[in-house]
């Protein structure tokens, strides 16, 4: 492993690469740290540190390294640009233009990005334009009488609302860079920096609060888990192709074998973050509505607000299986791919091709499907399970989204930076 990290930084273009994603990613983290003009930064701090963070931001907080809360012009994080890129991977399914442009290759993929940039820059204006608003009239941070603004004025908000805005629009830059210039996804790479940034201080805070053995029983039961994800996420179910011969003008083509690579977790990290965010909408609207006494209202702030509450587990649970197999229904079609198969002159061994091959293609998807919801839906409920145990925070290190985006994200840096040495004759990081 030190061998091949050292033949990474031997290599100019390949050490050239890594230092430029250092070097972003120093910016990227700088500028979370960097208040946004008009924030009483002294006041802000005093409040964190009394108040426990809202579950009702946990998931922004954790995508933007803990800036959101403490309102720095790099706020809002990654996440706008994340929700825009699921609802437009939605809308291709829906919109037969979008569908089009999809099947036209670098181009239309080109157009999509840039409809996905607009929406980011929509929906990152919608979001710090609630945050500010929440922070001036002092609902951000709960149980906190302090103000976290210096002035309450019509500029000040919309200097800040701009201010978080164009933070969005210059991550978004940083990320697109490091994916041209450097190594890996840049905008993954960002999301890895934010959700690492946040770890070691949840560390501490478990062994702070619950002593040594507390903590060495964490740190075990982590190893194991980053291990389980690691089988798990490395798993797939490998379909066998076999390609005809055929002859076209005076050469033979045709007659490779290849594979349908099918992953266990086919889905990623997508069905729990649309778990999540459904599950905020009833928390917003019990934060919005405190005084009223309605039953409904009531029953939602009782059983579908506080995490430790067995009914808020099994709904979410059973979200996340839901949408599971709702995006893995969406993002890969079987239909589509027996007759890419048969148009190339390929078939599956022992299926016809056409619409016998699209059965099978849909029986095996369905039944991988399933143990991969299920462990996503494990995973995801082993913080809300540490919180009732060990009396944990919200921002328990080990479960969940972080622990499914450090492994996914590291996982897929590596074998990229992996291949660039095979390239050069080196042995990678994976033996």
């Amino acid at each position: 492993m030190l061998s091949a990290f050292a033949n990474a930084f031997r290599t100019p273009d390949l050490r050239r690469k890594l230092l430029f994603v250092l070097l972003i990613v120093m910016v990227f983290r700088l500028g979370s740290q960097v208040p946004t003009p008009g924030v009483n930064v002294a006041n802000v701090q005093s409040c964190l540190a009394d108040v426990e963070d809202s579950g009702l931001y946990q998931l922004v907080n954790l995508f933007s390294g803990g800036a959101l809360l403490q309102l720095t012009i790099f706020a809002l994080g990654i996440m706008p640009y994340i929700t825009a890129s699921i609802i437009l991977q939605l809308l291709v399914v829906v919109i037969p233009r979008l569908e089009a442009l999809k099947k036209e290759g670098q181009s239309g993929q080109t157009k999509i990005t840039q409809y996905t940039r607009y929406l980011t820059l929509g929906l990152a204006l919608l979001q710090a334009t609630g945050i500010v608003a929440l922070a001036r009239s002092g609902n951000l941070l709960q149980g906190c009488e302090r103000d976290l603004l210096h002035s309450n004025s019509t500029s000040t908000f919309l200097t800040m609302v701009i201010t978080m805005t164009a933070g969005t629009a210059v991550i978004m830059w940083l990320g697109e860079l490091v994916t041209d210039r450097g190594i890996g996804n840049g905008m993954s790479i960002l999301i890895f920096c934010q959700v690492v940034a946040t770890f070691p201080a949840s560390l501490w805070r478990v062994q702070q609060t619950e002593g040594p053995w507390v903590f060495g029983i964490v740190m075990l039961i982590g190893l194991v888990l980053v291990a389980a994800v690691i089988f798990i996420e490395q798993a797939q179910r490998r379909i066998p192709v076999q390609y005809a011969r055929r002859m076209v003008g005076r050469k033979m083509f045709g007659g490779s074998s290849t594979y349908i690579p099918l992953k266990v977790n086919q889905a990623g990290i997508i069905p729990v973050i649309f778990a999540s965010s459904l599950l905020y909408l009833p928390a917003m609207a019990v934060q919005f509505n405190q005084t009223s006494s309605s039953p409904v209202l009531q029953f939602i702030n009782k059983y579908l607000v506080g995490g430790d509450h067995p009914i808020y587990m099994a709904v979410y649970f059973l979200l996340i299986i839901f949408f599971t197999y709702f995006y893995v229904s969406i993002t890969f079609n079987p239909e589509e791919v027996a007759d890419n198969m048969k148009k190339y002159g390929g078939f599956i061994p022992g299926i016809r091709a056409g619409r016998p091959t699209e059965d099978y293609l849909a029986y095996v998807l369905s039944r991988i499907t399933f143990p991969g919801a299920l462990y996503l839906g494990l995973i995801s409920l082993i913080p809300l399970i540490a919180i009732v145990l060990v009396n944990a925070d919200q921002s328990f290190p080990f479960g969940g989204t972080s622990i499914l985006i450090m492994v996914g994200v590291a996982l897929d840096t590596v074998k990229q930076i992996e291949s660039q040495l095979q390239q050069r004759n080196y042995e990678g990081f994976l033996r």
